[in-house]
């Protein structure tokens, strides 16, 4: 089973991701900041992580860094989900090695359908 990491400190938001990435057939598991998010990766070892980029204490951007920085997590696929949607914001995002870029609101449909052809499940 394929697992995936939501950091995200929204509740509402996370509780709908848990939900389908669960119906999806995913292994999930929660990160609320960008510091417990960085300590739960090198533990948990996700396939796949939907990284929301403003969170308490370290961003989105920062976090997405720390991870491509480490070569024992290179394999780690990564979308950002957020509302920041200007050009700019998603150059960032890629800049900071992010494997996708997915601006909320987003559809379920499309969000399942991105992390299955990052895993390779289509």
């Amino acid at each position: 089973m394929k697992k995936i990491l939501i950091v995200d400190d929204e509740p509402n938001i996370v509780i709908s991701l848990e939900f389908l990435m669960a119906q999806n057939g995913y292994y999930v598991r929660i990160a609320r900041s960008g510091e417990e998010a960085l300590e739960l990766v090198p533990a948990f070892m996700p396939d796949l992580i939907l990284l929301d980029v403003m969170l308490p204490f370290r961003n989105g951007f920062e976090v997405c860094q720390n991870i491509r920085a480490r070569k024992e997590l290179s394999d780690i696929k990564i979308i950002m989900l957020t509302a920041k949607g200007r050009e700019a914001d998603i150059e960032r995002g890629k800049a900071a090695g992010a494997d996708s870029y997915v601006i909320k609101p987003f559809s379920t449909k499309e969000l399942v359908a991105k992390v299955r052809e990052l895993l390779n499940e289509e």
